[in-house]
């Protein structure tokens, strides 16, 4: 059995570019607690919590609960739910899956094939991470599940799996925006070679996000991390949007992501390309957390 292959099918119901993390965070959390102990039991009334912070966090703005994966993962043949009364999910209903005991593992078999081949678990964890979520959060997500990676897990991927990504993308969206932050115009360097600005893809790469100008910007580290993280988007009038949900109290929240709320971006040149429409539509939608803030005065 392709262990990779179904991994990688487990966001293949997705429609029009929806995010549906669930069942992805879910095997990457149990990933993680197998790591730990070898089993990787999780009673579902001591991990909701969790399971619900991390949804809450990495799952699009739209209320959902950790239950929804917990009882549907056992259809895509990884995963496994007994109760208090034997095999079998009781449903997605939160008081049944507590009232039940009900608890989750990955698969017999599975189990098996990452005792046998113990490099199985990065591989799998890396297909996870590239078909669902960019770059930029991959190294925080694996930390807020506890998941530790070996260099080599995290370099080999399964290529069966992937499209490969343009290398010349971040040099033209760095050049369509003049090595500047499209949000606070950082533009720093050591000598000659810019440090800190990075190419962002507005739509994610993991879900159909084209390696071009207009689906990209050109953002420092801070602001490549807060947009992915939903905290800033984009309006349709090409103004900044920052989510009302976002708090913080110091000086340096107030005028690094606060103070953005409704200042237009810095670039492109006239040349290029801006953020297409659709692409922009698509990070409201799917990582934009919450209502914008009002601009700031």
């Amino acid at each position: 059995m392709d262990w990779l292959e179904r991994t990688a099918t487990l966001r293949q119901w997705s429609r029009n570019g929806a995010r549906a993390p669930h069942k992805p965070l879910l095997v990457l959390y149990a990933l993680a607690r197998f790591q730990r102990d070898g089993s990787g039991e999780l009673r579902y009334s001591s991990v909701e919590a969790e399971l619900k912070r991390l949804l809450d966090e990495y799952g699009p703005g739209r209320p959902t609960t950790p239950a929804y994966p917990f009882h549907h993962l056992v259809s895509d043949g990884v995963w496994e739910v007994r109760t208090d009364r034997g095999a079998g999910s009781p449903g997605t209903g939160v008081r049944e899956l507590r009232a039940t005991g009900a608890t989750g593992r990955l698969v017999p078999e599975l189990r098996d094939a990452l005792r046998r081949e113990p490099s199985l678990l990065g591989r799998m964890a890396r297909v996870l991470l590239d078909l669902n979520f960019p770059p930029s959060l991959h190294e925080e997500l694996c930390e807020a599940v506890g998941l530790e990676l070996q260099p080599a897990e995290i370099a080999e991927a399964g290529t069966a799996v992937r499209r490969g990504r343009d290398p010349r993308m971040r040099e033209r969206v760095l050049t369509a925006y003049e090595y500047r932050c499209a949000f606070c115009g950082y533009d720093g360097r050591i000598g000659a070679v810019p440090v800190g600005l990075e190419a962002a893809h507005v739509r994610w790469w993991a879900f159909d996000g084209p390696d071009e100008v207009e689906n990209g910007l050109c953002l420092c580290s801070l602001h490549h991390k807060l947009l992915d993280k939903g905290v800033l988007g984009l309006g349709a009038d090409d103004r900044i949007l920052v989510s009302q949900s976002f708090v913080g109290h110091s000086a340096a929240a107030g005028a690094h992501v606060i103070a953005l709320a409704g200042r237009p971006l810095i670039g492109p040149q006239p040349s290029a390309a801006p953020v297409a429409p659709d692409h922009r539509a698509w990070h409201a939608r799917e990582v934009f957390h919450g209502v914008p803030r009002a601009a700031a005065g």
